[in-house]
């Protein structure tokens, strides 16, 4: 029987009733029950064997790819798709879709909190409470800044929708010009990403990772941004270089970061690394922007009908 393998977490706990709409199509289920990433050769050995495969953030490289024989669709649950060899896809044929937009508003809101967390210190002010310390530093209202989104898509747009109604003025970065009905509903200016790092007071990224944006943001960038400047990242680790980010808030060079991403994750035990983990003025979440009930629910049933569309077109 064909065997559609199924990695994500997200799916085994709320995929039971969209994966019978791929069971009622003759292809059997193998989906990870473990509450855990499988690893890296147990993936590797059950993708060998897959006609179809759901996957999070496993990796699947050219090596294993041409040792997938039977392999003839992979759905990634999310966008980003850096952890797949797309050009070897191409060459062996083996479709690849994505679940676009399924949980732009989880990232967004996340992002919008962690700017408020970052600007209020409300991490270390709770874990100081927690303490038995009853530390009240001031911090920054969101009201009347300048917000600055670098990558202007689905999650993009839903954060300048949310900065909108905090009362916050929105500039737009993004590779595309948007057209100005849309900058219009968003309430948008487009600009450049020297003019966002210069004059705004948040700074949020949502561009994918890839080769031009790797250490987009680095020493020269934090030295063009305002001390009083938070950063946000919930996209991908590598887009800022991390010891940059450590030396730039060691410096007091930008007022905090709130990050949802690490370019290892988790982050690896260097000195540095525990030192950035444990300033005031930094916040890590573990890449949970996405994981929402509302957003899990949405891309399970977008997998599956990727998944079923893609299969489709391979028996055309």
């Amino acid at each position: 029987m064909k065997t559609i393998l199924v990695t994500p977490r997200g799916y085994a706990k709320y995929g039971s009733k969209a994966g019978k709409r791929l069971e009622a199509l003759g292809y059997e289920m193998d989906v990870n029950h473990t509450g855990r990433p499988l690893p890296k050769d147990v993936f590797a050995e059950k993708a060998k064997r897959a006609y179809g495969i759901i996957a999070g953030v496993d990796e699947l490289n050219e090596e294993l790819l041409r040792e997938c024989r039977h392999l003839k669709a992979i759905v990634k649950f999310g966008v980003g798709t850096d952890n797949i060899d797309l050009s070897v896809c191409e060459e062996l044929g083996i479709k690849v879709g994505r679940c676009i937009g399924t949980n732009s508003n989880a990232v967004a809101e996340l992002t919008i909190g962690m700017m408020f967390a970052a600007a209020r210190h409300i991490v270390s002010i709770a874990m100081n409470v927690k303490s038995h310390g009853w530390n009240k530093p001031t911090g920054l209202e969101l009201f009347h800044k300048k917000i600055g989104i670098i990558g202007f898509g689905n999650i993009g747009k839903h954060v300048a929708r949310i900065a909108n109604g905090i009362g916050m003025e929105v500039l737009i970065y993004d590779v595309f010009d948007a057209a100005q009905d849309v900058l219009a509903e968003y309430n948008a200016k487009q600009t450049s990403v020297e003019q966002i790092l210069k004059e705004c007071d948040f700074i949020s990224i949502h561009v994918p990772l890839t080769q031009e944006t790797k250490d987009m943001i680095s020493i020269k960038e934090f030295k063009m941004m305002k001390d009083t400047a938070v950063l946000v990242n919930a996209a991908r680790g590598g887009i800022v270089n991390e010891y940059a980010l450590y030396e730039a808030l060691k410096n007091k060079e930008i007022y905090a970061c709130a990050s949802d991403v690490f370019t290892s994750e988790p982050p690896q035990r260097e000195p540095w690394i525990d030192e950035l983990l444990k300033m005031d003025h930094f916040i890590q979440t573990a890449h949970i922007a996405s994981r929402s009930v509302e957003s899990e629910i949405n891309t399970v049933n977008a997998a599956t009908d990727t998944m079923i569309q893609l299969l489709q077109d391979q028996s055309k």
